[in-house]
């Protein structure tokens, strides 16, 4: 089982440079895998969307909370790590132009020696997709040819480049450097709790990020996207599956229980707390009860 933490954005100390880059090292140290970071380019302080993961239909973070850009974050994180793994959870896939986003991607992770693994989602938030300019109607169809565009750019070796023609991107003789470290690019996991995000996964995907289901639910969604992988000449035994838990509750018991569902990696949302020594203290018990230290 590999165990990520996802950075405490609630805190609003993601955006302190020296909070934020102390608790990176300490996550590393502890044995984690890998430090999970958000994305909201733009927060509307009203907005009629309904955020899916709580029963208030609003999230629960203040309008105003620092939530930095994942992908400036990370590189800040890489300089301040060694080993510890790289992750967004979600990036938000319709904010993002492919062509930029395949070189900031690649960059990240040549610079970070392949630490980098992206979680991309749909998004929720209509008001926020449409400010960066995408249609929220389209934007499912609209990440598939996203991720046919990264997948191509990183690919692609050839003296002239490659073309493109899609309903939303169009260019001739594209070339894309640095490419990613490893030859397959930046593992790609989607998130999400639908069997459109399942299916993306074994189409496109490095793995499944399902957010908010279990049991049948969760069992219907890791098949669904295995068959899929099947369908499109993929090893569906490739790709991973991450479930969410809780820093202060997750122990190898629990851990056990999802790995018998199917689990992979674990993302793990620590309590959020300005007070850095107490956030630390959480995850040197967390580690311990899972035997990483």
């Amino acid at each position: 089982m590999k165990y990520a933490i996802i950075a405490p954005v609630a805190a609003g100390t993601s955006a302190d440079p020296a909070w934020i880059a102390d608790y990176a090292r300490h996550v590393e140290a502890c044995g984690f895998e890998s430090l999970v970071v958000v994305e909201h380019a733009v927060v509307m302080s009203h907005y009629s969307s309904v955020y899916p993961y709580a029963s208030s239909g609003k999230m629960d973070l203040p309008d105003n909370c620092d939530i930095p850009d994942p992908l400036e974050l990370l590189a800040f994180l890489a300089g301040q790590t060694t080993r510890l793994g790289l992750a967004t959870g979600v990036l938000v896939l319709p904010n993002h132009h492919p062509v930029v986003l395949a070189k900031r991607l690649a960059t990240l992770d040549r610079l970070s020696n392949g630490r980098l693994r992206v979680g991309i989602g749909m998004g929720w938030m209509k008001e926020e997709i449409e400010a960066c300019g995408a249609p929220f109607d389209a934007r499912g169809r609209r990440a598939d040819e996203q991720l046919e565009v990264l997948a191509k750019l990183w690919a692609d070796t050839s003296a002239a480049g490659i073309d493109h023609k899609g309903e939303f991107f169009e260019f001739r003789s594209a070339m894309s450097y640095p490419k990613p470290l490893r030859a397959g690019g930046v593992p790609i996991h989607v998130g999400g709790h639908t069997k459109a995000a399942a299916r993306r996964a074994g189409r496109y995907g490095a793995g499944l990020q399902p957010l908010g289901v279990t049991g049948d639910q969760l069992a219907g969604l890791v098949e669904l996207m295995r068959a899929e992988a099947t369908r499109s000449g993929r090893d569906p035994e490739e790709l991973e599956l991450s479930l969410g838990h809780l820093v202060s509750r997750i122990d190898l018991d629990r851990s056990g229980r999802l790995a018998e569902q199917g689990a992979d990696r674990l993302l793990l949302a620590p309590t959020p707390t300005p007070d850095l020594q107490q956030a630390m203290d959480e995850l040197s018990a967390c580690a311990q009860r899972l035997s990483l230290s």
